[in-house]
């Protein structure tokens, strides 16, 4: 479709009569004969010129910044390299963008390199751990007696076909579970308390609960010490269940918080309006339509509790053998395996299943925050 313009003067009008003064104005016409539509620019496309200065400001700056490293100034070190070469690259990009461009241009050219270039940085050392964990403990890992054999016949010279992680596997179990029966009522009941009751007091809740977020976990291990360890005389699956269910609760009241207060207002007033009680439109309405929302703080408060190893320190005790009853004789756990193996490493071999237990708790951690993703964008409506 063309769009034309053309003078007109209403004086030439009829209809206008005599007697009027002239007046021209300009009238669009729209011509239907050309079908072709019309196609929006793209205003984040990028140009030669931008992928020339990017290009350029990258290789300059690395050869520079090699220069500095290897021949000029005693400096070493890869992490002083990337980051003395990023800085270095913003700065010639900036630079090399500002001879023929204005300067909002310029700024957002940086910060696009500046945003991008800390995700690929993120994203990189994410990887390079991943790959590093899994690369050592790949010698244990690829041995399918470590995740069914207990650890009570492993000593530091034992080769990896002999024993293994099933004893740290059910422990772990154990404790999260028992933790998540402890956390989980607390910590649901906590957010229905500030979201659907409120009052003066719900505010001393929320910066209570704030704080316990920012709370040192090796606290809640050294409280549990104190409280149950103590006073029991001796260091079992409960109480590190409960030092963990400590670390759990305000995750899991925060994260249950957000989604309560996303649920539809015009939902509770329908069903009071009905005649239903405020306890029964929360109990029916509110919890049912927040279900996948409070599934996903259930799901990454499990996993910040699977992965802490802070108050595994003070309450858990060393243990070889697989032991099912959390209240009686101590319970090992994966975090606390990794902990034992590689400080009291006098072999590679204990440095390899070290390495492979931790392949295999952020294994447990990964596909814990896929569980996640995969139900906030079941909530989100496939976002």
């Amino acid at each position: 479709m063309t769009i034309t313009a053309r003078p007109y003067d209403l004086a030439d009008d009829p209809r206008e009569g005599r007697g009027r003064h002239s007046l021209s104005t300009t009238v669009v016409v729209l011509d239907p004969s050309d079908d072709q539509p019309a196609r929006p620019r793209r205003i984040t496309a990028r140009t030669a010129e931008d992928t020339i200065a990017l290009v350029g400001a990258g290789v300059s700056s690395l050869a520079l910044v090699w220069l500095l490293f290897r021949q000029i100034l005693p400096f070493s070190g890869r992490t002083g390299f990337v980051l003395c070469w990023f800085v270095l690259f913003v700065a010639l990009y900036a630079a090399i963008t500002g001879v023929g461009q204005p300067r909002p241009i310029v700024l957002d050219r940086v910060m696009s390199a500046v945003v991008h270039g800390g995700a690929a940085i993120v994203g990189l050392s994410l990887t390079a751990t991943i790959w590093y964990t899994f690369y050592k403990g790949w010698p244990a890992l690829k041995h399918p007696n470590f995740y069914y054999r207990a650890g009570d016949s492993v000593g530091p010279n034992t080769p990896l076909g002999t024993g293994g992680i099933e004893h740290a596997l059910i422990g772990s179990a154990i404790q999260v579970g028992i933790a998540v029966v402890i956390s989980l009522p607390l910590g649901l009941l906590t957010a229905v308390y500030m979201t659907e009751v409120g009052g003066r007091f719900s505010r001393v809740v929320r910066t209570v609960i704030e704080a316990m977020t920012a709370l040192p976990d090796l606290i809640a291990g050294l409280f549990v010490y104190f409280i149950i360890v103590q006073i029991s005389g001796s260091k079992t699956g409960f109480a590190v269940s409960c030092a963990l269910s400590i670390t759990m609760l305000p995750i899991i009241a925060r994260s249950s918080e957000v989604v309560l207060r996303t649920v539809a207002s015009g939902l509770r007033e329908a069903s009071l309006a009905l005649g239903a009680a405020e306890w029964r439109t929360v109990l029916q309405v509110v919890l049912p339509t927040a279900r996948s929302g409070l599934g996903t703080a259930l799901i990454l408060g499990m996993a910040r509790g699977v992965g802490e190893s802070a108050p595994l320190l003070v309450v858990s005790g060393v243990s070889s053998f697989t032991n099912k009853d959390p209240f009686k004789d101590p319970m090992n756990s994966l975090p606390f395996y990794i902990y034992t193996n590689y400080r009291n490493s006098t072999t590679a071999l204990s440095v390899t299943r070290a390495f492979g237990a931790a392949s295999v708790l952020l294994g447990v951690v990964l596909i814990l925050f896929v569980i996640v993703r995969l139900l906030a964008r079941q909530r989100g409506g496939n976002r």
